[in-house]
């Protein structure tokens, strides 16, 4: 299940006004209505999606993301809102959230992409399309412009906004908030920035304070709970599609909500390939599948990617240096 701060519901809520019940809402997300805002507490964000359209039911909710949007403030991230305020540049903070997202968002990637125009900050968020999640959607990239603007020294809109969902029955509200030409049903949920808004020097850019939050940042994301890492993820995604033959990265990327870009970078950030992964996950699972007699070697050999038995006993001879029928004797539980 993924999670997201608590920050997001809150101001949604003090978004709408009186207009909905928000102390039960808050209560149905587990949080207390009169405790401290605390972005590290995370809500699950099926819970958060459904709160989303619970709202929608009672006010039109258009401009809802943009006032979520518009609310948004750099200290009420704590250490990560420190950090984009004292980054050198726009491009730096970009760099920030794309790096670390995972701080307050389990659900959510983003990927810096070159443009000849400048730079595109990709949202990247796996699940069906419904409108909490393109509620949410929009909400993220609006709150990426208030960030922007809240550092820039100068008035900041992105050269054009991108979603991938269909477009609300009115722009204007969009147009007017985020400033630039609006593109739904594109390919992506991302804004297109120039490159001279990239390079736009921040307010309160500082190479000391920068270097001691990112070391402070680099900590919180190896201490964050119960998340599985990018590598656990990935065996898991690729021992599910093995049955139907070796996986490609860009299928498996796309299941963990990730370009085939992003998850390339991830994985070499980390000191691993997804060639290695794949061997490793084959490895391990038909290891773990000839220790449980019930299977033949033909199924292992098949629920392992693997067309031929023949193949595969090669292949496992190659791994650990025995047949999988001699693996079997000394392992096997029946």
């Amino acid at each position: 299940m993924g999670y997201v701060t608590s920050l997001f519901p809150r101001k949604v809520i003090a978004a709408v006004g009186p207009v909905v019940d928000g102390p039960n809402l808050l209560r149905g997300l587990g949080l207390e209505p009169d405790a401290p805002w605390d972005p590290k507490i995370m809500v699950p964000v099926t819970v958060y999606y459904d709160m989303l359209e619970r709202i929608a039911e009672t006010v039109d909710p258009t401009d809802l993301p943009l006032k979520v949007g518009a609310s948004m403030r750099c200290d009420e991230y704590g250490a990560l809102g420190l950090a984009w305020k004292a980054a050198p540049d726009l491009m730096g903070s970009l760099a920030r959230i794309e790096r670390y997202a995972r701080v307050w968002t389990s659900v959510v990637e983003y990927e810096l992409r070159p443009d000849p125009r400048g730079v595109l900050l990709v949202l990247q968020r796996a699940g069906a399309r419904r409108l909490g999640l393109r509620l949410s959607n929009e909400t993220s990239l609006a709150s990426a412009v208030s960030i922007a603007r809240q550092v820039s020294p100068v008035p900041f809109a992105p050269l054009e906004a991108r979603f991938q969902h269909p477009p609300p029955r009115t722009l204007t509200h969009h147009e007017n908030w985020f400033g630039c030409p609006m593109h739904f049903d594109s390919d992506l949920d991302a804004l297109l920035i120039s490159h001279e808004a990239a390079r736009q020097p921040n307010i309160l850019g500082d190479e000391g304070i920068t270097r001691f939050l990112i070391s402070h940042l680099d900590e919180e994301l190896s201490e964050i709970a119960g998340e599985d890492t990018l590598e656990t993820r990935s065996k898991a995604a690729i021992a599910r599609a093995l049955s139907e033959g070796l996986p490609k990265m860009a299928d498996i990327a796309r299941g963990l909500g990730l370009s085939a870009r992003s998850f390339h970078r991830r994985l070499s950030e980390q000191g691993l390939s997804f060639q290695t992964l794949t061997a490793e996950t084959r490895r391990e699972l038909a290891e773990g599948l000839l220790r449980d007699e019930r299977y033949s070697l033909a199924e292992v050999a098949f629920l392992t990617g693997f067309s031929e038995q023949s193949s595969f006993t090669r292949a496992f001879k190659r791994w650990v240096g025995r047949t999988p029928a001699s693996y079997r004797k000394v392992h096997g539980t029946g």
